[in-house]
């Protein structure tokens, strides 16, 4: 099942990550300037994160996590896609692009938290870290190979939009994928020991929960680690600013701006098979890197030097690869099966919040650098407190569990 998740995550990556890359470029070409630009894709993360607040608690309630899953990876092979039309819709297109760049990322919201209770329950098999990174490992891969498919298109066509309407093919075959794997997966309660009791609904094909069943609460130890992500991406500059800047200081040419992006994704992958290695040999003291690499995005990334500038862009790939294994897998250890959903709906809030609040500091900032770089410093360094307040507290919980 964690292989079968990560393909069809490789396949919506492909979609998703090859628009994302040439999001900051479509905007500006429609007339977006830095801070628009911060606020649609920052808008669009804050949607993408936050909405799982109320996905999460969904799909707990209704068990109805495939359900949620198909949804959301429809709205994402939908959207990106459609993109190709913004440029041909007019004064329009800014707006149009702007709806649909944050539609894909609710598709995303939608189908997060029960997609990754899935897949947390079946990674308990191998171990939540490896697993976990293994999915993110092919789930990178498509955010790599999503990049260059379209950074080839936009090199043989010179223009956009055709790079955006390639992104239907693979769309297309994930639906198919994700058809096959419904199919032959079955119910989350198979591989959970302390899954809620299951009783059939009347008329329905899915579980829910018995009425009788309790409902554990979320642990202490879960809310200063949901500060510390807060933190955390509240000083982590949007791809959408960087791919922004990239392309109006004229640093690389427009078909090699996916080119940057599939180099972040590639550390994203690196960085989550090894931190979730790391994570399941040695414990958590993996995380306390997140705030360092997220310091060295602003001052590296939009820089006017290249080098410096890919630098940036693979300590942002490297960052966002923790948050999306080992930070996954931090939040399955933390919390029982059956407030999973609800916890990483919650989670994903906090993310939101502090991706919302990030996009508009590093648009608003675009301009005055070194001051983007203090605020960003001092958001890490909240962070890493959270983190290290987080981290003792869960030693002690083993301590005492293991006693």
């Amino acid at each position: 099942m964690v292989t079968g998740f990560g393909l069809l995550s490789l396949a919506v990556d492909i979609v998703s990550d090859g628009g994302s890359s040439l999001a900051g470029p479509l905007l500006g070409q429609l007339g977006a300037s830095a801070l628009v630009v911060g606020i649609v894709t920052g808008v669009g993360e804050a949607i993408g994160l936050g909405f799982r607040l109320v996905s999460g608690p969904w799909a707990d309630r209704t068990r109805r996590y495939w359900t949620f899953t198909v949804v959301g990876y429809s709205l994402t092979v939908i959207c990106i896609p459609l993109l190709a039309l913004a440029p041909f819709v007019g004064g329009a297109g800014l707006a149009v692009a702007s709806i649909l760049i944050i539609g894909d990322r609710t598709g995303k919201a939608v189908r997060s938290p029960a997609k990754t209770v899935l897949l947390a329950s079946a990674a308990g098999a191998v171990g939540r870290g490896r697993g976990f990174a293994v999915h993110k490992a092919l789930d990178q891969t498509g955010s790599l190979l999503g990049p260059i498919v379209v950074a080839g298109v936009i090199a043989l066509t010179t223009v956009l939009w055709p790079a955006f309407a390639v992104l239907a093919i693979p769309g297309i075959a994930a639906i198919a994928l994700l058809t096959v794997i419904r199919a032959r997966v079955p119910d989350v309660g198979v591989y959970e020991r302390d899954a809620a009791p299951l009783v059939a609904s009347p008329g329905e094909s899915d579980v829910v929960p018995r009425a009788d069943a309790p409902v554990p609460r979320l642990p202490k130890t879960f809310y200063p680690f949901a500060a510390a992500a807060f933190a955390a991406n509240a000083g982590l500059v949007t791809y959408g600013v960087i791919s922004f800047h990239v392309t109006t200081a004229g640093l690389v040419p427009l078909s090699a701006v996916p080119l940057v992006y599939a180099a972040a994704m590639a550390a994203g992958a690196l960085s989550a098979l090894a931190s979730g290695y790391v994570y399941d040999r040695w414990g958590t003291n993996v995380l306390l890197a997140l705030p360092f690499l997220i310091a060295l995005v602003p001052g590296l990334a939009l820089s006017n030097q290249i080098v410096p500038v890919i630098v940036g862009v693979i300590a942002w790939g490297a960052a966002s690869g923790i948050q999306e294994s080992t930070v996954k897998a931090m939040v399955a250890d933390l919390v029982p099966s059956p407030r999973r959903a609800t916890a990483y709906g919650i989670f994903a809030a906090f993310e939101g919040a502090g991706a919302l609040v990030g996009g508009v500091l590093s648009g608003a900032l675009y301009g005055e650098r070194g001051v983007l770089v203090l605020v960003v410093l001092v958001l890490q360094a909240c962070a890493l407190a959270l983190l290290l307040v987080t981290v003792r507290r869960q030693r002690r919980h083993d301590r005492a569990a293991a006693e």
